[in-house]
């Protein structure tokens, strides 16, 4: 089996409401929980939160909910533990023999069905991969531009430039270090080894494993401030996305209107 997994919950600080905030006028969790029960390859789709209004959008739709602990819901826990506790429940409780989980936030808008299905097809393909992880590229945010702020209020170099080889061969160029791509938060399809054996994945997400396969995709991004609303839009606008109509319309399967 096949499980899709949502997180969301109730106290975001940030932006507050962000799960549900208004986007090309659905909720915003109601994105990737349509890319979830679109995919072919997924077979049932869970919903982990402690938001009554979540809970509801995820049950109309035909979601199934998981209460999610109260020590898991609050702003110091990790999604790790979320996603794993999730887990544990779906193969656990509910006695399911899960194959592969494709994990997602709630207030990841940026992902199509057919993305997962891709990267379901990669990993059925391929068992020496953990699992496969939506990538954007981002070169303006190169390692080698990231700046701390110092004990004396000063910029210094996040990251000592000799790390990235001979800091003469460095130049003002974005594209000097070549591509540099990050995990954009949209979708992750993981074996159920890399939830298992939590302590034995790539920081910062540990849910991902080692051997990681990049779902190159653009724009993608879970969003944590009201401002990164209209990139996201704009990103679904491209994907054939309106206020009255979804590229899911022709074959809808319980999608979210």
């Amino acid at each position: 089996m096949i499980a899709g997994l949502l997180l969301g919950r109730e106290g975001s600080v940030g932006f507050p409401g962000k799960n549900l905030y208004p986007v090309l006028g659905r909720p915003m969790m109601t994105y990737p929980l349509m890319a979830a029960l679109q995919a072919r390859h997924v077979d049932e789709v869970y919903v982990s939160t402690d938001s009554e209004r979540i809970k509801g959008i995820a049950t109309s739709c035909g979601a199934r909910v998981i209460e999610r602990p109260p020590e898991l819901a609050t702003k110091e826990a990790l999604g790790e533990d979320a996603y794993v506790h999730g887990f544990q429940y779906i193969r656990d409780e509910l006695g399911k023999s899960v194959d592969l989980m494709v994990l997602l936030f709630c207030n990841a808008a940026t992902i199509l069905a057919g993305t997962l299905d891709e990267g379901i097809e990669v990993l059925k393909e391929d068992l020496s991969i953990d699992s496969a992880v939506t990538v954007s590229c981002y070169n303006m945010w190169s390692p080698l531009r990231a700046r701390k702020i110092g004990v004396d209020g000063l910029l210094q170099p996040f990251v000592p430039f000799e790390t990235f080889g001979d800091p003469a061969t460095l130049n003002c160029d974005r594209d000097s270090q070549g591509d540099v791509f990050f995990a954009d938060m949209s979708a992750s399809i993981v074996r159920p080894r890399c939830l298992d054996r939590l302590q034995d994945g790539v920081l910062p997400q540990r849910w991902m494993g080692r051997r990681i396969f990049p779902l190159k995709q653009w724009g993608g991004v879970d969003v944590d401030y009201e401002w990164q609303v209209p990139s996201v839009e704009f990103w679904l606008r491209a994907h054939g996305f309106s206020e009255a109509n979804t590229p899911y319309d022709t074959h809808n399967r319980n999608a979210p209107q």
